[in-house]
């Protein structure tokens, strides 16, 4: 029997990063299209809660602040009433912690679907297994689907700037010596995880290439990523690299990202924003692998990683720094080797519309 219909409440608890949010958002979408009249809320950190306006899929994105306002047994028990006072009948909880778990049981809803690998697996009352040989937008799409009996297509997440992000931008890159008539490439230098992180001296070098092949390169980055970009940019003389790192609000980013013909980034945010923005990505993964479920998906994007390396992965995040010394998984990419990638979008992109 269906559990759910157009009269569902429905809450999906997503506290982890930004990208796994975006990453939840097809099941958004998907139960969204399947059920126009149903309610579908969010439970997010304040960092993603930004990612999610105007979402027209949303009825509502609930705050949790969990390292700040919200810390704390006290600040849990206040959230837990708020959701009840919700009266949510189904919670999709992806993120895997005992957190995540407690704060639907807490809050009374009364069917907590989650995986078998949660740490607060004894407050669900429906257990989906974690398939570790999907990807991660068709792991949570399973969430959905012990609920309906059926499916859901796998799609696209999608992200909405506003009129008001898509004129930042505009006068942003306007302001700036930067030639509009040059096709623009995006690079994403940072990461939460060093061993994530391609060489800062890999990415001048691609830099260099690109403005070098008549490129406008523009630097893309949250307010960690300022003092690495402007160390990139003050690297090359050209007036075509300029860096937004710290100057966007991810919707912002997303906007812009949008209109860039490629981004290169690591396994990171912005890899994920390209991903719903529709713009071509060419991955640089290094600690991590595409197998664990998180690699864009796009017809255009490609995966730059060195193979068959016995120390890889090392690690499901990443780390502070290489546990055997080497980091030959990232070392050992070169930048032309990434360019000649960023050419092969291109190429593909021509051939198919041509």
């Amino acid at each position: 029997m269906r559990l759910v219909d157009s009269s569902s409440n429905i809450v999906i608890i997503q506290t982890a990063f930004p990208g796994d949010v975006i990453l939840t958002l097809p099941l958004v979408q998907g139960l969204k299209h399947r059920f126009p009249n149903c309610r579908m809320s969010m439970v997010v950190i304040p960092k993603a809660a930004e990612l999610l306006l105007n979402h027209p899929d949303l009825t509502e994105i609930v705050v949790y602040d969990k390292r700040g306002s919200d810390a704390g047994i006290q600040g849990f028990w206040r959230l837990a009433k708020t959701i009840r006072l919700r009266q949510f009948n189904i919670a999709l909880i992806p993120h895997r912690s005992f957190r995540s778990a407690a704060l639907a049981a807490v809050a009374g809803i009364p069917r907590r679907v989650g995986f078998d690998t949660s740490a607060g697996r004894l407050l669900l009352t429906d257990v989906v297994r974690y398939e570790q040989s999907l990807h991660e937008v068709d792991r949570n799409a399973r969430l959905a689907t012990l609920l309906l009996k059926e499916h859901l297509e796998r799609e696209f997440p999608r992200l909405f700037p506003s009129e008001n992000d898509r004129l930042t931008v505009d006068e942003l890159l306007s302001s700036r010596t930067f030639d509009q008539t040059k096709p623009m490439i995006g690079i994403a230098p940072g990461s939460v995880w060093n061993t994530k992180r391609w060489p800062e001296e890999r990415f001048r070098e691609l830099i260099r290439i690109s403005s070098g092949k008549g490129y406008r390169v523009v630097l893309v980055g949250g307010k960690e990523d300022v003092i690495l970009c402007e160390r990139l940019r003050e690297a090359t003389t050209q007036t075509s690299v300029l860096s937004l790192a710290g100057k966007l609000t991810f919707l912002q980013s997303g906007e812009l990202i949008r209109r860039c013909a490629v981004l290169i980034a690591n396994d990171s945010a912005p890899m994920h924003l390209a991903l719903a923005m529709r713009t071509p990505v060419v991955a640089i993964f290094g600690a991590t692998i595409p197998e664990f479920g998180f690699a864009p998906y796009g017809r255009y994007d490609r995966i730059v990683e060195v193979k068959d390396l016995s120390c890889r992965p090392c690690s499901i995040h990443g780390g502070a720094q290489c546990p055997i010394g080497t980091f030959d998984c990232m070392v050992t990419i070169s930048a032309e080797r990434v360019f000649k990638t960023v050419e092969e979008v291109f190429r593909n992109r021509e051939i198919a519309n041509s």
